[in-house]
């Protein structure tokens, strides 16, 4: 969430961001409610203050006196008592709306209302050029046995899959590899809880605008988190953190799981769109500042460029546009990758810069020196490698004319040394 000292003092600048990223939020209604929680705590406090001072006269006054004095001690705690059922109100309303605000775009960032407006940064790789008749990532996953996708179905539903065999085993391969090359820079692996409280989902800005999305388990008041982001960012929630903790780098492997609510009937054949994924994210928790933010955003862009040029996958990196940017984003690229049967490249990666948006929801500070204000800290993610959306470049690039795939150099020792995929 933003800073209310932000909003008060630089509030056109505010309401333009609002209206850049497509936001629901009143800010006028916000800074109101902020006036009269303000207001309400100086009253109530003045009325404390006040009967603090009758109180403390009772026991020198006698007969009438006395009894006047209680019984301003007793209207005083009446009125004292509407005012703070007032002001849980007023606090209530003026946490939604906080919760509601967007954080700000970095300069630079693009107008614009769909991926189409994303600002094209490079092209990287030379796409593919097949002398025979291509398939497509479910054809090739049916000839070589590496995927079921009507088994599935039977007792999962749609979007559901199985991967198979050395289907299996190239995921392993893909997440592992992410991984190995992610801990050989610096950032930690991490094995994370999927179910996580509502406190995680707000303070890491999924929820209120991403509950639709995410699994929920009503009994238990928990909810399967769709990135590792959640959780990892979520490890030093409420917590004073030293200056020489920081950076803290984590790189989380998990399943993943999302609703995909708001894309009902697209892309429900194959491995593109689905429910539930592997997904290595990588999260860097550092001191707030802007230069470093900016700095440590391009070292997670280039951990992913690294991971698809070792593997040989074409793409692109677009700087995406204003309403492209997440609730706490504040620059964001995304990466995509070549998709031979899409005949377009296609999202695969996304790095944000969050600036303290996250920290100040969850609560992580960290002391820029002994003795010092705590300051919030900044935070920033990127996927690393998502599978099975990565298995769909992978397959359909490295096709053979005799329906075989060719499995990437870096991929091979985790492949039990298998280099070539053969038709069954």
């Amino acid at each position: 969430m933003l800073d209310i000292n932000i909003i008060r003092n630089e509030t056109e600048r505010v309401k333009a961001a609002v209206a850049r990223k497509k936001f629901a939020v009143d800010i006028d209604e916000l800074l109101d409610v902020d006036e009269q929680r303000r207001e309400l705590a100086g009253r109530i406090d003045d009325l404390r203050a006040k009967r603090k001072t009758v109180s403390g006269s009772i026991r020198d006054l006698e007969g009438d006196a006395k009894a006047e004095a209680i019984e301003q001690g007793r209207v005083l705690r009446e009125q004292i008592g509407e005012l703070e059922d007032t002001q849980r109100q007023t606090e209530s309303r003026f946490d939604e709306l906080m919760l509601l605000v967007p954080g700000l775009p970095v300069e630079g960032i693009p107008d614009g209302a769909s991926d189409e407006d994303n600002l094209e940064i490079r092209r990287v790789g030379e796409l593919p050029d097949f002398a025979f008749e291509a398939k497509n990532h479910v054809e090739l996953c049916e000839s070589l046995g590496l995927a079921d996708f009507s088994r599935a179905a039977k007792f999962a539903g749609g979007r559901a899959y199985l991967l198979t065999g050395h289907g299996a085993l190239l995921e392993y391969a893909v997440t592992r590899f992410a991984m190995d090359l992610l801990m050989q820079r610096g950032w930690s692996p991490m094995v994370v809880p999927l179910l996580v409280n509502d406190k995680a989902m707000f303070g890491t800005g999924f929820f209120p605008h991403g509950l639709e999305d995410t699994y929920q388990l009503p009994n238990d008041d928990l909810y399967l988190v769709g990135t590792s982001e959640v959780s990892l960012v979520s490890i030093h929630r409420d917590e004073v953190l030293t200056a020489e903790a920081l950076p803290i780098r984590y790189a989380g492997m998990t399943t993943c799981f999302r609703r995909e609510a708001g894309n009902y009937g697209r892309d429900t054949r194959g491995l593109y769109r689905v429910h539930q994924f592997q997904k290595v994210e990588q999260v860097s928790i550092i001191e707030a500042n802007e230069d470093a933010s900016e700095a440590e955003h391009y070292r997670l862009l280039d951990n992913s460029e690294s991971i698809l040029k070792a593997l040989g996958i074409p793409y692109r990196v677009a700087l995406a546009c204003t309403q492209e940017l997440g609730m706490g984003q504040a620059r964001k690229h995304e990466i995509e990758s070549w998709m031979p049967s899409r005949q377009a490249y296609c999202e695969t990666h996304s790095c944000s810069t969050m600036h303290d948006f996250q920290a100040r929801r969850s609560r992580i500070r960290y002391r820029p020196e002994a003795q010092a204000k705590p300051l919030f800290a900044h935070t920033l993610n990127n996927t690393a490698i998502a599978s099975p959306r990565f298995l769909i470049p992978l397959l359909e690039l490295n096709q053979q004319a005799d329906g075989s795939v060719v499995i990437p150099e870096p991929l091979r020792a985790y492949m039990n040394g298998i280099d070539v995929l053969e038709p069954k």
